[in-house]
């Protein structure tokens, strides 16, 4: 048997074997169904994106996932706050385990993978580094109608697919920040760049101040393009 027509058969057991578990026929844990919806108390796998990108359209899905989140949010009406930058299936998420500096909009899929970040990624660093939780988030925000910086491509905060983290507190009230810690060689620059590992694996696009000088007071995360971690 060839290679080609080895790698087809698989697929079309792929294929079937999906649709069996799609109706119903086959049974398998929540967590390795991809029709199911995301728990975000369960460790992420291959599934995760796939679960993620679901919630896109369908607020329903998005309301079943959150519910197994530590946020407080609200579902916000579809609008267009300003020309050319409608928001549609979000949240205005206030809070979690941690406190934020203020409240922010979110689509379904960036507040998901937030929490799925916080939980599976921000806390467990900290834990790792300091021995404690963080307590606090300080950001720069979500929703802005702008354009990319020198394109004519609109950002992903202008749909409020995007946040800016800036800063973080432990619970002890140890203070660090991107803009000052981020280039240092000690335990606040080791978090910070577990803490951008952990983004990269939750959030479609990652950027750091290795970016561009325009990031490099914060780690700007969202849910648009087809992936990038820098």
């Amino acid at each position: 048997m060839t290679f080609g027509r080895f790698f087809l058969l698989l697929l079309v057991a792929l294929a079937g074997f999906a649709y069996a578990v799609w109706r119903g026929h086959v049974d398998v844990p929540a967590k390795w169904d991809p029709w199911a919806p995301l728990d975000i108390r369960e460790a992420p796998n291959l599934l995760t994106s796939f679960k993620l990108q679901r919630l896109q359209q369908d607020r329903a899905l998005c309301e079943q996932a959150l519910k197994t989140s530590d946020l407080d949010y609200v579902a916000v009406p579809d609008s267009t706050p300003q020309p050319g930058c409608p928001i549609e299936n979000a949240v205005r998420v206030s809070g979690s385990a941690v406190r934020f500096n203020g409240a922010f909009l979110a689509t379904c899929p960036l507040a998901a993978a937030y929490a799925m970040f916080e939980r599976h990624g921000l806390q467990p660093a900290a834990q790792r580094v300091f021995g404690q939780p963080v307590a606090r988030i300080d950001h720069f925000g979500s929703f802005a109608c702008r354009n990319i910086a020198r394109s004519n491509r609109r950002s992903q905060h202008a749909s409020a697919n995007a946040l800016d983290l800036a800063g973080f507190r432990l619970e002890d009230g140890t203070r660090i920040t991107v803009a000052r810690d981020w280039n240092g060689d000690d335990d606040k620059a080791r978090f910070l760049r577990e803490v951008k590992a952990a983004a990269c694996n939750a959030f479609k696009i990652t950027l750091s101040p290795k970016y561009n000088a325009a990031h490099h007071d914060h780690f700007h995360v969202d849910m648009g393009g087809f992936g990038m971690c820098r």
